[in-house]
């Protein structure tokens, strides 16, 4: 009896090893929440999620209000704070626009104020979860926003160089436009995606680039990163990197789709 109560104890040791090695967050992207006409919607999604197990944390992948406004920020902001598990916003093309007085400035003020983790001071930034980094690449404009992507050459420098620093680290790259387009939407390109997709072969860490804007779900694998594409809201992602702690994890994802 003995025997066999630590041959037990040893079996469920590994499947809890084994599980430690793989990581699950959720993409939500283009929320576009209107506290004029909130719906519900948002906070439909937010209470599936909380349900949801081993959820490490939650990203926002742009496009999270319906226009550039203060109401709609603080009722965003108001809403995603009642995630019970950190959260990661992105900038999207209708999140910012300094002609209506919604500046990059403002939105991450108002954000790092009324957030727990939400701190950084720009919308270029790094956090790390269970080993695996994190990068999120701002291709917004808040002077003439557009529906065409652009990350600026000053990005995608520090993005080549951010990677520089993690060389035996898998990354993740969270941002709202694609530099691979996953459908024919030729006013939702991404400017010069060919130079932004050059620098990541010079990286073989980098194992997912994870996006929205299109409003499409698609996984296109290139050059051994797997692209991801995810549709709007009330649908979300789930994404699990199983064997996180290897070289080559696999990136699984499914669409949640909340009535």
């Amino acid at each position: 009896m003995k025997k066999f109560l630590i041959l037990f104890l040893g079996f469920c040791l590994s499947i809890i090893t084994v599980y430690a090695k793989d990581f699950r967050f959720v993409q939500v992207t283009d929320a576009r929440y209107s506290a004029e006409n909130d719906n519900g919607i948002l906070q439909n999604v937010i209470d599936d999620i909380n349900k949801q197990r081993d959820v490490k944390f939650v990203v926002f992948t742009g496009d999270s209000l319906d226009k550039p406004q203060n109401d709609n920020l603080k009722g965003f902001i108001k809403t995603a704070n009642n995630l019970n598990k950190p959260y990661y916003i992105v900038l999207g093309d209708k999140d910012v626009n300094k002609h209506k007085d919604m500046s990059k400035n403002q939105f991450i003020k108002y954000v790092r104020k009324h957030t727990k983790n939400h701190k950084a001071k720009t919308m270029n930034y790094v956090f790390e979860k269970q080993g695996i980094v994190f990068i999120v690449a701002d291709g917004s404009k808040d002077v003439i926003p557009s529906t065409i992507g652009y990350y600026k050459d000053n990005v995608i420098e520090w993005v080549d160089a951010t990677l520089d620093l993690y060389p035996n680290k898998n990354v993740v790259i969270l941002q709202h436009f694609p530099i691979i387009p996953p459908s024919d939407r030729e006013s939702y390109y991404t400017y010069k995606a060919d130079v932004y997709l050059d620098m990541l072969k010079k990286h073989s860490n980098v194992k997912a680039v994870i996006s929205g804007h299109f409003g499409v779900d698609k996984e296109i694998i290139q050059d051994g990163v797997t692209h991801i594409s995810t549709s709007p809201l009330p649908n979300y992602k789930i994404i699990d990197i199983l064997d996180c702690e290897t070289s080559n994890p696999t990136i699984w994802s499914q669409i949640r789709k909340v009535n």
